[in-house]
């Protein structure tokens, strides 16, 4: 596989917003009339500088052996003289022009956030964890529901937090037989994503650590991994690759 960088430009308007936007195309290596990897990439800059934007960071990926392209690139602009709609209009003929697979642009202090549904199990450490930086604004989500197969009684902490912030909770009983997907997946209807709360890693271990300490480590990392996942299927950093593969920028 081949990645190739491209340098940062620093700098934006006064009044400036962030835009993130994912590009995958057919590419020709070497091929005529721009629909090779570096003329998508001058034709991308372009688009964003012809309408007083400027490019903060491009990834590019350009798998080996394969006539693909895929970007990343994050970019600051004046809503005021590029407004909203007409980013979109601006990159959906870039995308015509390439015949775009995939191209998705997110403001994300102007677009709506992203919506999701927490599915949690019994054990509280990743659910909690998400709930907190949720409300501490580190997230940038809103929680429609949270589903878990755990029933929890009305006094407990995790409940009064979701009845304080008009959070509903699902409690889905399932089985070996019956998992309950036809029902989380008519709940989780309107959102964008779901959220598995718990994210299993691996961790270095010693001899000198005890059961405690491990599961310390465990809860951490599971915690860290959680939190970081959904920033970075929020920030677009996160696309399907082939079909059981994922790209991450």
């Amino acid at each position: 596989m081949a990645r190739r960088a491209i340098s940062t430009i620093t700098g934006g308007p006064a009044r400036s917003v962030l835009g993130i936007h994912v590009f995958h195309c057919p590419a020709e290596i070497g091929g005529v009339g721009g629909q090779d990897v570096v003329g998508i990439v001058a034709k991308l800059s372009e688009c964003i500088a012809s309408r007083g934007g400027n490019i903060r960071s491009v990834d590019v990926f350009v798998p080996e052996n394969k006539q693909e392209f895929y970007s990343r690139s994050e970019f600051v602009f004046d809503p005021t003289y590029w407004p909203r709609d007409v980013v979109d209009n601006d990159f959906i003929k870039l995308s015509k022009l390439f015949s775009a697979e995939k191209s998705i642009v997110r403001v994300p202090d102007l677009d709506p956030k992203y919506k999701i549904v927490i599915l949690a199990s019994k054990q509280e450490h990743c659910l909690v964890d998400l709930l907190y930086k949720w409300q501490e604004g580190r997230l940038p989500v809103d929680i429609s529901c949270v589903i878990s197969n755990h029933q929890r009684a009305p006094n407990t902490h995790v409940i009064r937090f979701l009845e304080r912030h008009g959070i509903p909770y699902h409690y889905l009983p399932t089985s070996a037989g019956n998992k309950r997907e036809a029902e989380i997946l008519e709940l989780a209807e309107d959102t964008d994503f779901l959220v598995l709360a718990r994210y299993m890693q691996v961790e270095r271990v010693s001899h000198r650590d005890t059961l405690q300490s491990f599961v310390q480590k465990s809860e951490n990392l599971e915690k860290q991994c959680l939190v970081q996942a959904i920033k970075s299927y929020c920030e677009l950093r996160v696309l399907p690759y082939q079909e059981n593969k994922t790209l991450v920028f």
